[in-house]
């Protein structure tokens, strides 16, 4: 039964993987991975969004591993890019942040898939097969992220910039100067963060901020 399943799985053609990520040990990891599957091949590399863009229209892969933390444009954006002109084109999320955030934004970017980076081989083979196939993979960790967020509102820009502020120590009249706004309108903002964000003052909202992904330390 072994040599047929391998007969069977060498007669079927190859899962076609494009690769995206700004770290080319990542890249090399994955292609080292992809190498040892009989039904799956890496049909090209990328390391930036712009050259993710080019190779997907020129390889038009079944399935493509995307950073989501990329110099611009970022994975997101080319995603959206990407499914603008191929809208049935899959891609599965490899990130080294299990913000729920980041998780939010990629759903809604159409992404069929969300790994970190550190989890097992085996669970990225897992998902490229299932994401091939037009199923969904989310780790069970990151549904729960994902559930514990989802009564909540979310920060509009302004909110993020002023919260991304704070995390550099910055008084309410230093955020009003790099914004170009009145003390009193930021104290406002930062009411509202510390209310959407559920936490009990600023300082905690920070540390919510960055433990959800919404700004980068």
């Amino acid at each position: 039964m072994h040599e047929e399943a391998m007969e069977a799985a060498a007669s079927t053609p190859a899962i076609r993987v494009l690769c995206v990520d700004d770290h080319p040990l990542v890249r090399k990891g994955i292609a080292a991975l992809l190498a040892n599957e009989p039904d799956m091949r890496l049909v090209a590399e990328a390391g930036g969004g712009l050259e993710a863009i080019a190779q997907f229209k020129l390889h038009v892969p079944e399935v493509t591993l995307m950073d989501l933390r990329m110099p611009a444009p970022d994975g997101i954006a080319t995603v959206k890019m990407i499914r603008s002109q191929f809208p049935q084109a899959r891609f599965i999320a490899l990130t080294s942040f299990g913000g729920d955030h980041d998780i939010h934004r990629a759903l809604e970017a159409g992404f069929g898939g969300y790994l970190l980076k550190e989890m097992a081989h085996t669970d990225i083979l897992r998902a490229i097969r299932l994401v091939h196939s037009g199923k969904t993979l989310m780790p069970v960790e990151s549904i729960e992220r994902l559930a514990d967020r989802l009564p909540q509102a979310e920060l509009t820009p302004c909110e993020v910039e002023v919260l991304s502020l704070l995390s550099e120590g910055l008084a309410n009249k230093e955020i009003g100067g790099r914004l170009g706004t009145a003390s009193g309108i930021v104290k406002i903002h930062i009411q509202n963060i510390v209310a959407k964000l559920g936490a009990i003052d600023r300082t905690q909202a920070v540390t919510i901020g960055l433990q959800r992904g919404i700004i980068r330390s």
